[in-house]
This record gives structure tokens, C-alpha cells and sequence, in this order.
């Protein structure tokens, strides 16, 4: 009678080892595996939520400041008073002339098309395809009667690639904010830790339009403060790893004259986190800038963020400062969406802009996020 006990207790005791015993070993494996396929259920979609806030902000910031672009304060405030909602283009906007309430410019639309590239070729960037695409983009443009066309760098630069110049040099006049403004995919689609691949990827997107210090490291800011905020980081820290990384990015191009971007962004955050909101478009006007060079516009878009304390008014800030609004909101939009996800957006502009400009944001976000994926493997 012992031994059978003993040997009874033996047996179950190996069983439970293996993994087959009993009713309490059973149940105890079963509940740690749905409590971890919850918890991978819950990381999945928090990161999904982010990359569409991220998403979601760049095209909300590009429609907000859709109708100011390019144009003073003081017009601004003329023609659209607070602006506190999309509006259409009004009687002084030349380059989105007629463009109706919630229409989207070449940021979102170089955007869609890169993150479009992303997925297709697995998180590659064949500098080819990139051009031509973004060739055919504006030829479309054109086509429509549309002044909304390629910036001065990309234009320049795609002039050199068809006249034979090699991909590699043809960007390396580009210091303007170009690549930063359509980087969000990047940011999206790679961790950026490590940072060697990271700042691949970057390079990859910019080379052909701003392979110099100056648009490279503005890219790499933005992308990275995207990347780290979908991985959790908080708007400073988001926007601290951003100047660290354009600190590292501006070492892989040409040089090009001009403030740098990291201690710029150091600078504009610490200026705009020290006072008081109501005085931030006015830092931007007077010491900030935002034209479209990058060392204006970008650090202008990552300095809100980093000093935000309402996404949705930080991006009415910014279209309302004159300049190149609509691309200073879109990054702005895009770190702050990356942080707080898609609930930071007032639903119903979001809609508008998805239905008027045929975006699906859900979809693109997936695909990128697939790529992320097999990137950390």
C-alpha cells in the first residue's frame, strides 16, 4: 500500500513535469498562456493605435495648415481668424487654390506613397522606383492643374537623376524639409533601435532628394521621434532620441551650411517647454522660424511637440504661424499622434479628411507594422 502511494505519487509527479499530469497543472498552463496571449493582444493593438495616431496626425496637420501655406500671420488671421477647424482654401491661397475643407498636400500624398513602397518591397527603398514614383505623382499634379508640386530640393534632385547623375550624389544639395515630412512611414515600418538599420532606412527614403546634413538629420528626427513614441516614449523623450539621432545622421551626408539640427531642437524644445503656450506661435515667428528649410520647419514641428500640451491646438498653432504650416502640423502631428494614438484626433476632422482624400490609414498601418515586425525578428 505505500509502495503503490509512493509510486502513484511518483508517476504524477513526472506527468506534471511533462506537462500531461492533472487537472491543476493543466489549468495553471492554460491560464498563462491566455494571460500572455492577452497581453500580446493588448501590445498589438496599442502599437497599432500609435502608428495610426501617427498616421492620422501627419494628414490632419497637412489638411489644418492646408490653407495657410505659405502665407503671413497676419493673412492668416485675417482670412481664417482662430481657425479652429479644417478649412477650405480661402481667396489668398495661391498654392492650394480651391482646395476644398479637409484636402490633403504633397506631405500625406509623398507619404502614402512611400509607406506604399515600404510594404510592397518588404522595408526596402529601390532609389528607381522612389524617383519614379515620385516623378509620376507630380506629372498627375501637373495634370490637375495643381500648384501643390514637389518641393525645390526634390525637384532639383530628380532633374539629376534623369539627366544620369548617379542616386547617390543627387540629393546632396537637399537641406530643405522634404524628407522629414514624408519620413513618418520609415518611423513606422523600423525600430529604431538599433540604430544602424534605422539610419539605413532613413538614408534610403532621403538619399536621392536630401542626402545633406541638413535634410538627412531633419529626417532622421522626425522618423525616430515617431519610431520611439510607438515603442512608449513620451513626447520629450520621443523628441530627445530625435536630436540624438540627427546628431548621428548628419555624419552619413554631405555637409551642407546651416544650423544644426539637434542642438537646434534642444534648444527650441527647452525655449517652448519654459513658457507659456499662448507664446509659442510667436517664439516660432521670431526665433524659430518655419520656412521650408529644415532647420526652421523641422525643429519648429519638433519643439511643439516636445512643449504640447493638447495635440489638436498644438497643430492649430502651428498652421496659424505662418510659413510652411501645413508640413510643420504634419510632423508635429504625426510625433504627437505616435504618443498619445488615434484618440488625440477629434474623430470627426479625421473622417473628413479619409473620406476626401480616399486615404485608408488602418491599412497602410498594418502593413508597416508587419514589416516593424519581421524587422525585430
Amino acid at each position: 500500500m505505500t509502495g503503490d502511494a509512493h509510486g502513484s505519487a511518483t508517476k504524477n509527479d513526472t506527468a506534471s513535469k511533462n506537462g500531461s499530469a492533472g487537472r491543476h497543472g493543466t489549468a495553471h498552463g492554460s491560464t498563462t498562456h491566455d494571460s500572455t496571449t492577452r497581453d500580446s493582444t493588448a501590445h498589438d493593438r496599442a502599437v497599432h493605435d500609435r502608428a495610426l495616431g501617427a498616421f492620422a496626425g501627419l494628414a490632419l496637420g497637412d489638411a489644418l495648415g492646408m490653407p495657410t501655406q505659405s502665407m503671413s500671420p497676419r493673412e492668416i488671421a485675417e482670412d481664417y481668424g482662430d481657425l479652429d477647424g479644417l478649412a477650405a482654401a480661402g481667396p489668398r491661397q495661391r498654392i492650394a487654390a480651391g482646395m476644398p475643407a479637409g484636402s490633403v498636400t504633397d506631405d500625406t500624398e509623398q507619404a502614402v506613397l512611400l509607406a506604399e513602397l515600404l510594404i510592397e518591397h518588404d522595408g526596402h527603398l529601390p532609389a528607381d522606383e522612389f524617383a519614379r514614383r515620385l516623378l509620376t505623382w507630380e506629372r498627375d499634379m501637373i495634370a490637375k492643374d495643381s500648384l501643390d508640386l514637389l518641393g525645390p530640393s526634390t525637384k532639383a534632385a530628380l532633374q539629376r537623376l534623369q539627366d544620369g547623375e548617379d542616386p547617390a550624389t543627387t540629393g546632396q544639395g537637399g537641406s530643405t524639409n522634404g524628407a522629414a515630412m514624408r519620413v513618418t512611414p520609415v518611423g513606422i515600418a523600423v525600430p529604431f533601435a538599433p540604430r544602424t538599420p534605422f539610419l539605413d532606412a532613413v538614408q534610403d527614403s532621403a538619399r536621392i532628394t536630401h542626402n545633406s546634413s541638413l535634410g538627412l538629420a531633419a529626417a532622421a528626427a522626425v522618423g525616430a521621434a515617431v519610431s520611439a513614441a510607438i515603442d512608449g516614449a513620451t513626447a520629450a523623450e520621443a523628441v530627445a532620441i530625435g536630436a540624438d539621432y540627427a546628431d548621428l545622421a548628419e555624419r552619413r551626408a554631405h555637409w551642407a551650411a546651416g544650423g544644426r539640427i539637434g542642438p537646434r531642437v534642444r534648444w527650441a524644445a527647452a525655449l517652448l517647454r519654459d513658457t507659456d503656450p499662448a507664446d509659442h506661435a510667436r517664439l516660432l515667428i521670431d526665433l524659430v522660424g518655419t520656412s521650408v528649410a529644415a532647420q526652421e520647419s523641422v525643429v519648429a514641428a519638433l519643439a511643439l511637440a516636445a512643449a504640447s500640451t493638447d495635440p489638436w491646438t498644438t497643430l492649430r498653432t502651428a498652421a496659424r504661424a505662418g510659413g510652411d504650416t501645413d508640413t510643420v502640423a504634419a510632423m508635429a502631428g504625426a510625433v504627437l499622434g505616435a504618443v498619445h494614438g488615434a484618440a488625440a484626433w477629434p474623430a470627426d476632422a479625421l473622417a473628413v479628411v479619409q473620406d476626401r482624400n480616399r486615404l485608408d490609414l488602418a491599412s497602410l498601418c498594418t502593413g508597416l507594422l508587419a514589416v516593424r515586425e519581421r524587422r525585430r525578428i
